[in-house]
């Protein structure tokens, strides 16, 4: 299975609008500067047709070690959660 990654977005972005690959690359990172930035800020980042992220809180609670079995616990944390929109479930469900 193949990974898309920052370069892959770019050279997309610079092949289809014409822009330079130092262009193209910079608008990539400040897309996903502002979509952490805002999660920082305890915003939700909705986009429309895509989806949208959310921190989540989560409580410390007991889990197990899965090797071994033994009870452990898991500190509290936060966590990012991504819910794809209904176009986009839609989308990949025809697949």
């Amino acid at each position: 299975m193949d990974t898309i990654t920052r370069l892959d977005l770019s050279e997309k972005i610079r092949d289809k609008f014409g822009f330079t690959t130092t262009d193209a690359y910079k608008m990539v990172e400040i897309i996903f500067d502002e979509i952490r930035q805002s999660l920082i800020n305890k915003e939700e980042v909705k986009i429309t047709g895509f989806g949208s992220f959310k921190i989540l809180t989560k409580s410390a609670r007991i889990g197990r070690n899965p090797k071994t079995g033994i009870p452990a616990i898991i500190s509290a944390r936060k966590v990012v959660s991504f819910h794809p929109s209904n176009d986009f479930r839609n989308i990949v469900a025809k697949d």
